[in-house]
């Protein structure tokens, strides 16, 4: 028995009044299958591409390690240039991805071929990111600290993605003070009988190829695959809903913190004891 998935919601395109009414308003995802093809971006962006302007800049790497006392989650395991990286890419599989990296501040060339589209949200114009990734890859399941609306844009290749709205945390086996679920579990290939709470979630599943694009809610759990290797590109607009608002400046200016100076107090068994109580808290709550 495998997860509770159904597909994301697929339209064509989508004008700002609908996307608000049935998507935001209702904070359901959505993909939108040509909202990006009048961007340059759509017929040049690929990892070719990316080698030719940004080749020579030396990019931070992350794998599927488990997170330690001595790094973070969004700490980076080693670094290399950027076209070595794409040489690792296309050689095939590598565990190696590239997390909320600003390349488009590194290589100001590239923010010519995009543009912010005109969808009824105001987005955070400083932050846009982007994620590589090689085949088999895989970024394991969280929730973004700032509860922010996401447009991920999908280039190169294929990736699959699995979303689980806020309403399921309780069955993810989240980890206490931190936005990851529990790092063993494989949603992808998720042992049932080990996780017993992932029977009772409700999710969502997609697979984005080149040029489409992804919209998650506010507050939105999702973990990446990469099929084959490729990248992608996030903007964010702030969370509308108050009780948003307040969660993200919770985690921003307490929950981070307050992590961190465990993690220097206790060490290891700080990172124990979260894993531990997240299996406890979930199974308790769950009565499995």
């Amino acid at each position: 028995m495998g997860l509770n998935l159904e597909q994301i919601q697929r339209v064509p395109t989508i004008t700002k009044e609908k996307f608000l009414r049935e998507y935001v308003a209702l904070q359901k995802p959505v993909v939108i299958e040509h909202l990006i093809e009048d961007w340059p971006a759509y017929q040049k962006w690929n990892l070719d591409y990316i080698n030719e302007l940004a080749g020579d800049k030396t990019v931070p790497l992350y794998d599927d390690r488990p997170i330690t006392s001595e790094r973070k989650f969004n700490e980076p395991h080693t670094s290399m240039k950027m076209s070595e990286y794409i040489d690792l890419l296309n050689e095939g599989s590598t565990n190696y991805r590239i997390f909320l990296y600003n390349l488009l501040k590194e290589v100001p060339k590239l923010q010519k071929d995009f543009r912010y589209p005109n969808i009824g949200l105001k987005f955070m114009k400083r932050l846009p990111f982007l994620f590589f990734g090689g085949s088999g890859s895989k970024v394991f399941m969280h929730y973004d600290i700032d509860f922010a609306n996401i447009f991920h844009f999908h280039f190169h290749g294929e990736k699959q993605c699995i979303l689980f709205p806020p309403s399921e945390t309780k069955y993810l086996y989240k980890v206490p003070h931190a936005l990851i679920s529990h790092q063993e579990i494989d949603f992808t290939n998720p042992d049932i009988e080990k996780w017993p709470a992932l029977k009772k979630a409700k999710g969502y599943i997609t697979n984005l190829k080149h040029g489409e694009t992804l919209y998650m809610p506010e507050g939105y759990w999702h973990q990446m695959t990469y099929l084959t290797p490729g990248f992608s590109m996030s903007i964010r607009s702030v969370p509308k809903k108050m009780s948003n608002f307040a969660k993200a400046t919770y985690n921003v200016f307490f929950m981070r913190h307050f992590d961190n100076f465990m993690r220097k107090m206790r060490g290891q068994k700080w990172i124990e004891y979260k894993n531990t109580e997240a299996i406890r808290r979930t199974n308790k709550t769950n009565n499995v």
